[in-house]
């Protein structure tokens, strides 16, 4: 996993609540055991038409959000199953960070351990954030993981939670078992000293 640090990024809108699992990667994408792949089915429900040709009006489809890689969500994203394949697939279309007022915990728990974080931010920076892609596409804001805040154009900002485990696994770019391994030396002598 790549380090996670400081983040500045054009932001994608997609204003819409309740977004689940199943919208984010429809099932028939959860054959695969892997990654590779799953970035064309992200949203696929949505963003292609029904003879299979882009939609251009959704928000992944046009040429300003190409290569931005903050999503800005409406309420309660990743709702529905629990669905390992739904933070790889955005992921791999190249989103680092979900911004949005809610999260549901199956989902936020499988995003950070993907490399994905989750924002959680009050009703009105979401506004704010809307807003700001509404106006313009240029718009850039910064996530810095390690202050734990949103700097939005202007200089306003918002300070947002993550559990200081997922923190720490983030900013050094590694999962819980790449974790565990790093203290290999450390856990091999504690058990060495228990074991006498």
């Amino acid at each position: 996993m790549k380090p996670f640090e400081t983040l500045t990024s054009s932001i994608i809108p997609l204003p819409r609540n309740d977004i689940d699992t199943d919208q984010i990667i429809p099932a028939r994408y959860l054959k695969v055991t892997d990654k590779t792949g799953l970035a064309e089915g992200l949203f696929s429900s949505w963003r292609y038409l029904p003879n299979g040709e882009p939609d251009p009006d959704f928000p992944l489809n046009r040429l300003e959000y190409q290569g931005a890689q903050i999503l800005v969500a409406g309420d309660n994203f990743g709702c529905g199953s629990s669905r390992e394949h739904a933070p790889w697939a955005l992921v791999g279309w190249g989103i680092r960070a979900v911004i949005s007022t809610s999260f549901a915990d199956i989902f936020r728990n499988n995003a950070l351990k993907n490399g994905l974080l989750p924002v959680i931010v009050d009703a009105t920076t979401q506004n704010t954030l809307f807003e700001l892609a509404e106006e313009s596409s240029l718009a850039q804001v910064e996530i810095d993981l390690a202050s734990q805040r949103l700097t939005l154009p202007g200089g306003s900002t918002a300070s947002f939670p993550i559990d200081p485990f997922s923190k720490t696994c983030l900013l050094e770019g590694v999962d819980q078992l790449g974790y565990l391994l790093k203290h290999e030396e450390q856990i091999a002598a504690y058990e060495q000293a228990a074991a006498r």
